[in-house]
């Protein structure tokens, strides 16, 4: 039952990751950018919208996570959403990216349609993709281990869109009668479309589930809820997620203002083959993304020494505090906005697989403080923290956009340049200090979980027994 993960296993589980990655860092760096300065709306709408959408979204989470762990197939609870949904997934990320001629009543009620519905595809197939680790292996550095997989993969799915998003985008956008923006987006969504349904499918193929709830658990949603009120460390973790989303949130969806509306010039260098510029935020984010991997790399060797709970505060208390310094840099300080990307995106890449694998860990302490078994209940709090913090930074973003002056497309005033400096640093390093705070009350600690995962392994094994008498 404790059967030590392959290679290819791990990995194909990092492609779930790349897949949804890819469209999760478009939608976080990109849409609302695209919406104020491609599709046409304001930045005050498309926040309200924002909320709204992702309020709706946050609470379907949990209802996947109940219809997930009462799924039962020859492929299992988790894998079988992966092969379902991966095609509607790609084909409502392409009508999200896509603008109907339509007046502006008509475009926000599209924008609204198409960005729920894309919000809700995510969810069905993100919610169970997540629940898959705690019911791929029991053992806890193993969890640890996937969890670095997964997020070496989630951020190189994210390095590649951001790298290639606009030299894709300006090059789709070339036609014979000019630049078209809005058939450079939506080119450049379908072939991402494609990649990740690809990528999904190998996730899919490529997986087992090993871990089943305990043979005499019956399906009771009402004792599942009422386990999940009573557990403490999930409320902790929940509101660490949170708090570290809105802080990822606010820097991703700032940057291209940033760089657009405070540098003098945005272009670095161009590639002299297409004739396509490269943007100094291109490299910037790219550079936080490889930076978040390097963080990744470093989570397991640090939390094998100082544990989770304290790699994960530490990291965050890091965070806040050079967010809080980014603010004073000038445009001319091009290689200390760089070093602090950098040392500020190893801190958040740390956060990642700690926070999935500390899930499986609450999946286990409630199954062993209460003898029923929710893996897909408890991972959809994982989505949702993330869902939600994304709600809160990205709605925070357009409204902030609004109050400070932003107009789209035109040269911004000192105030606005200086709000738009303040979302990347002072406003989100607040959500890292509150996540730090969080993070301070959480109790399951390396000792406690090694002592847990043994007494359920030796239940395991007696039900196994049991079942085979």
């Amino acid at each position: 039952m404790d059967q030590k993960l392959k290679f290819k296993e791990k990995v194909a589980y990092g492609f779930g990751d790349f897949a949804s990655s890819m469209f999760w860092k478009i939608f976080s760096v990109y849409l609302l950018y695209y919406y104020t300065d491609v599709f046409g709306i304001s930045a005050a709408i498309v926040g309200t919208m924002f909320l709204i959408t992702r309020i709706w979204d946050t609470a379907l989470d949990p209802i996947i996570g109940i219809i997930a762990d009462r799924t039962n197939t020859k492929w299992g609870k988790f894998r079988p959403y992966l092969l379902w949904v991966a095609i509607p997934f790609g084909i409502v990320g392409v009508l999200t990216f896509t603008t109907p001629n339509l007046s502006l009543t008509g475009k926000v009620i599209y924008a609204y349609v198409t960005y729920t519905l894309m919000m809700m595809v995510y969810s069905a197939i993100n919610v169970p993709y997540a629940s898959l680790m705690g019911v791929m292996t029991s053992n806890i550095k193993d969890r640890t281990a996937l969890s670095t997989y997964r997020f070496v993969f989630a951020f190189a799915g994210s390095i590649l869109v951001l790298a290639t998003a606009e030299p894709l985008v300006s090059w789709f956008s070339q036609t014979a009668s000019g630049i078209d923006a809005q058939r450079g987006w939506f080119f450049t969504m379908v072939l991402y479309a494609c990649i990740a349904a690809v990528f999904f499918y190998f996730t899919f193929a490529w997986t087992k589930e090993r871990i089943s709830p305990p043979k005499e658990q019956k399906s009771s949603l009402k004792d599942d809820l009422k386990n999940l009120a009573k557990n403490k460390p999930w409320f902790i973790l929940l509101g660490a997620g949170v708090s570290t989303l809105i802080f990822n949130s606010l820097r991703d969806g700032s940057v291209i203002y940033y760089f657009k509306y405070y540098f003098q010039s945005q272009q670095a260098f161009e590639l002299p083959i297409f004739k396509v510029a490269i943007n100094y935020s291109t490299l910037y984010l790219v550079l936080g993304q490889a930076a978040n991997i390097v963080g990744v790399v470093l989570a397991k060797p640090i939390s094998d020494k100082i544990g989770k709970k304290n790699t994960f505060l530490y990291a965050m208390l890091i965070a806040a505090l050079l967010s809080c310094v980014f603010y004073f840099f000038k445009e001319n300080d091009l290689m200390l906005i760089f070093t602090f990307q950098f040392l500020i995106s190893i801190c958040a890449g740390c956060i990642f697989p700690l926070l999935w694998s500390m899930y499986a860990d609450i999946a286990d302490y409630s199954e062993w403080k209460t003898g029923r078994r929710a893996t897909g209940l408890i991972f959809s709090s994982s989505s949702m923290s993330q869902k939600l913090g994304w709600t809160l930074g990205g709605a925070l973003t357009g409204w902030m956009l609004a109050i400070y002056g932003f107009e789209a497309n035109v040269s911004q005033t000192i105030e606005t340049q200086s709000g738009i400096r303040m979302m990347l640093s002072f406003i989100p390093a607040t959500g890292a200090a509150l996540s730090a705070v969080f993070i301070g009350f959480y109790k399951l600690n390396d000792s406690l979980m090694n002592t847990i995962s043994g007494e359920l392994e030796q239940r395991r094994t007696k039900d196994k027994i049991e079942q085979e008498n």
